[in-house]
């Protein structure tokens, strides 16, 4: 009784193999599909079985008259193996490789040892090793761990008569795969990966062999961008011929021997193949032909994002030495846009590099520090050695002030990727998470503490909540409003009853009265993380006692929460059913504060929101605008944009009397951002009342800059070995050119306001999937590219009261290209490709606020031509 595939003695075993492989869109059908094919005939024969054992066999593999050809069929113009041989395609001493016999011994159905010659080409073993996995079976059901060209993996059997279906699960395959994945799901790519293979048997040898592996590839935020790669591979039984006798023997070793001296025992497991580009540009010379679409001033251009990409995908092929002389010898325009590629491709080669190139110790190159810092900031797979390098230059003398704010800022940042993909325990993320909080307790001047703050609300490290609350509470002014938001950035499960009970004592002035950009972040965050009834109520019951501007803009939140059906709305809509808390006198509370959420898309893949609140003093004068965009799937959540202005302390301008607790404030407004979750270090528009006069007395009405680069988004990449044999490799990568400004503009002659944020972003996404045999490349590349603006303007009128405020945020028409390329090329130049494209503007629009904002609007806009005249 076997347990395993017997064969005959003295029989020679003719087969028909081949091996095909399609490259394609998603759900495309595999007729128009680019791939190729390798065909041959197999000689199959027992040379050996162990008289001990029926089930320990040795069998003979060889590969005869090997074609290689198109997959689908083609026009004679666009195939390009015509008039080829196949030596001329493969080469002569790949075909004799290819040709040369293999010895596998089976015992009880599986591959024991597979011996080959040992300095034949990696790519013709892993042809012989992906047909000698085929002759792998089990003739009962059930499961096993086995190892074959993918490595060892976790395959169910089904045996069913003389049909065995094996399904190898390919995620369970433990075989060294390069690759990586982006730090965020929403900007990641999802995969399925399938293998099954059927056997048909007659009299207890295979009669025939089906096997088919998919790779399925989309980009999470867009799944109609994807990929997908199919390798196929077939076998079936042509005759049966005489054969030659076996050999007698009692070991294999010995048979092994007499059969060719030559022959070494091999892992099955595929061997990794290099594949090496002959006619390649150099790095200075890739450089070279996309410079021009680096230049600051096309920043926001979806060709800037494209290049920056190209441009990454060859720094991280390159050496240290090509890195630096570049860097070295490009002009102070561009070298902020090489900084960020070469930071962007986090390979130790660039890392090096740029580490190298950068003096802390030299003030002048700020902006350069700073660029690398930032991109180090949205590093898509950080390394430690990134945040230990990062500890260290912090540790050491920094001649910039900011620079080493922004150093301790993106530690922050890091700190939390790194944790987010288990690391940590890290050696480095343990010393760098020690140095923030140490350093935050024993911070003296407010400047260091709100740095220290800052790294924090990055890392979201839940041992650094207790520091957090005992700022937010006993803090003053910026040091509590930034602790507060920090508190506000941690998922609602971490929120514990402590924090609650403290974010109440705040919003109530429990212990000490609190500025109301505090008081209003604190109701969010209890109004966010699952509030009780008796803690809604008196948020309620307090509107109405608070001051006036804050009055409204609590009721705004409220407004908010019910029309956006936030999860606490259910709370809110019991708590009114009480007459105590729902009645006239509190819900038309007067004033120009306002709190506001709205979809820009709702979509199938990713959904995305923006809100928008802005609170006043009681004098009219903005206090804090704050604009917020997130994009979500069903399981996870992107803060992809914020925003926020900040003002405080300018009443002595319009000659108003300040509000309760704020009467001391220095006069001060400023700018802070997130973007893509990372917190930005903030811009200061000016500090005191001296600064804010000459600011006044010399401003040009130019927006300030809040960030200006190039981000890498998406990074992916995974090579996979194919069943078949060839490596296959799907890359994705999403680039961000952005250019985000904020101003603030004063009118004393008009009594008006005016803040201004301006948002030009242009995407460029560039997929590829390709199959790489040394002989022909053949794979699909797919683009997505598109540009947008959008603006945020807030105009306040304070020549009469109430106030007038408009709010408006506009997106500018986009357009919105996607092209598809398939291809098949030979080394010898000769290329197929198919090409489509599809081209599309999206319309510009004008973003719905509440109603009482239109009707304020209008008034704005019609008042416009005699509000000279109403002056004081």
């Amino acid at each position: 009784h076997t347990t395993g595939p017997s064969l005959n003695n003295d029989k020679l075993y003719k087969f028909a193999y081949s091996a095909e492989v399609y490259v394609d869109r998603v759900k495309a059908s595999l007729q128009k599909s680019a791939g190729y094919r390798i065909s041959s005939g197999v000689d199959v024969n027992l040379l050996w079985r162990n008289p001990d054992n029926d089930d320990d066999q040795l069998i003979k593999i060889t590969m005869k008259d090997v074609q290689v050809e198109n997959v689908n069929e083609r026009p004679a113009a666009k195939n390009i193996f015509k008039g080829k041989s196949t030596e001329r395609i493969i080469g002569k001493e790949y075909l004799e490789a290819l040709q040369r016999p293999i010895v596998v011994e089976l015992v009880r159905g599986k591959v024991k040892t597979f011996y080959s010659y040992q300095n034949e080409p990696a790519f013709t073993q892993n042809i012989k090793r992906g047909l000698a996995s085929l002759f792998q079976l089990q003739l009962h059901s059930g499961s096993s761990h086995e190892v074959d060209i993918s490595g060892k993996c976790s395959t169910t059997y089904h045996v069913h008569q003389d049909q065995v279906t094996k399904i190898k699960d390919l995620d369970s395959c433990e075989i060294e795969n390069k690759g990586f994945t982006s730090h965020n799901r929403i900007l990641d790519v999802s995969t399925k990966a399938t293998s099954a293979t059927v056997y048909v048997l007659e009299d207890s040898f295979i009669k025939s062999v089906k096997a088919e592996e998919n790779f399925v590839f989309l980009l999470n935020y867009r799944r109609k961008t994807g990929a997908k790669i199919v390798s196929k591979q077939r076998l079936e039984l042509k005759s049966i011929q005489a054969g030659l006798g076996l050999v007698a023997a009692k070991q294999v070793a010995s048979v092994i021997k007499t059969l060719d001296p030559n022959y070494v025992a091999m892992p099955l497991e595929a061997e990794p193949v290099k594949s090496e580009c002959k006619k390649c540009p150099s790095l200075s010379e890739h450089w070279q032909s996309i410079r021009e679409h680096m230049h600051p001033d096309k920043l926001s251009k979806a060709e800037a994002a494209k290049s920056f990409l190209s441009f990454i995908q060859n720094i991280r092929k390159a050496t240290k030495e090509e890195i630096l002389k570049i860097i070295r010898s490009e002009n102070k325009e561009f070298l902020p846009q090489v900084v960020d590629a070469v930071t962007s491709a986090q390979t130790p080669e660039s890392l090096e590099a740029i580490l190298e190139f950068l003096d802390f110790k030299d003030a002048s190159t700020s902006i350069l520090q700073e660029r690398f810092l930032y991109a180090c900031g949205f590093a898509s797979h950080p390394s430690e050695t990134l945040l230990k390098s990062l500890t260290e230059k912090f540790k050491g003398d920094v001649a910039n002030e900011e620079i080493r704010e922004t150093l301790v800022i993106v530690m922050g940042a890091l700190i939390r990727k790194l944790c987010d993909r288990g690391g940590c325990k890290l050696p480095a993320v343990m010393e760098a998470k020690r140095l923030i909080l140490n350093r935050v307790e024993k911070a003296k001047k407010e400047d260091n503490v709100q740095m220290y703050l800052l790294a924090l609300k990055n890392a979201l490290l839940p041992e650094a909540i207790p520091v957090l609350l005992k700022y937010a509470e006993s803090g003053e002014g910026p040091i509590s409003s930034l602790a507060a938001t920090a508190l506000q950035r941690y998922d609602p499960s971490f929120l514990t009853k402590e924090v609650k009970e403290t974010m109440n004592r705040i919003y109530h002035q429990t212990h000490k009265v609190h500025e109301k950009t505090v008081r209003t972040t604190a109701a969010a965050i209890i109004l966010n993380s699952n509030p009780s009834y008796m803690e809604v109520k008196n948020i309620l019951l307090s509107i109405g006692e608070l001051p006036m501007e804050m009055n409204k803009y609590m009721l705004s939140m409220i407004q908010d929460i019910l029309h956006f059906e936030m999860p606490s709305s259910k709370t809110v809509r019991q708590v009114l059913k009480d007459m105590r808390t729902h009645n006239y006198d509190r819900f038309s509370k007067m004033g120009s504060s306002s709190a506001y959420t709205g979809y820009i898309t709702r979509g199938p893949d990713v959904s995305s929101t923006y809100s928008l609140d802005i609170l006043y003093s009681g004098s009219g004068i903005l206090r804090r605008s704050n604009m917020n965009i997130h994009v979500f799937d069903r399981n996870t959540e992107l803060h992809a944009i914020q925003v926020v202005i900040e003002a405080q302390g300018l009443e002595s301008i319009i000659a108003a009397t300040p509000d309760e607790g704020e009467e001391n404030l220095d006069s001060f407004a400023g700018m802070s951002a997130i973007l893509f979750d990372f917190q930005l270090r903030p811009v200061t528009f000016f500090q005191g009342y001296g600064d804010l006069m000459s600011k006044m007395l010399s401003a040009t009405g130019d927006p300030m800059n809040v960030v200006k680069g190039l981000v890498l988004l998406t990074d992916y990449l995974q090579e996979i070995q194919l069943q078949s044999g060839p490596t296959a490799s799907a890359e994705f990568l999403g680039g961000l050119a952005i250019d985000i400004s904020g101003g603030m503009e004063f009118s004393l002659w008009y009594r008006e306001s005016k803040t201004n944020v301006k948002n030009r972003v242009a995407v460029f996404v560039a997929g590829n999937a390709e199959v790489d045999s040394f002989f022909i490349k053949t794979g699909m590349e797919t683009t997505l590219e598109a540009e947008t603006a959008l603006d945020f303007i807030s105009t306040v009128q304070f020549s009469q009261y109430p106030f007038l405020v408009c709010m408006q945020m506009d997106r500018v028409e986009s357009p919105f290209r996607t092209h598809m390329t398939k291809y098949e090329s030979l080394p010898s130049g000769r290329r197929y490709t198919a090409r489509r494209g599809k081209a599309a503007m999206l319309a510009g629009n004008e973003y719905p606020l509440h109603q009482e904002n239109s009707n304020m609007c209008k008034k704005v806009f019609g008042s416009k031509s005699d509000s000279a005249g109403s002056w004081f």
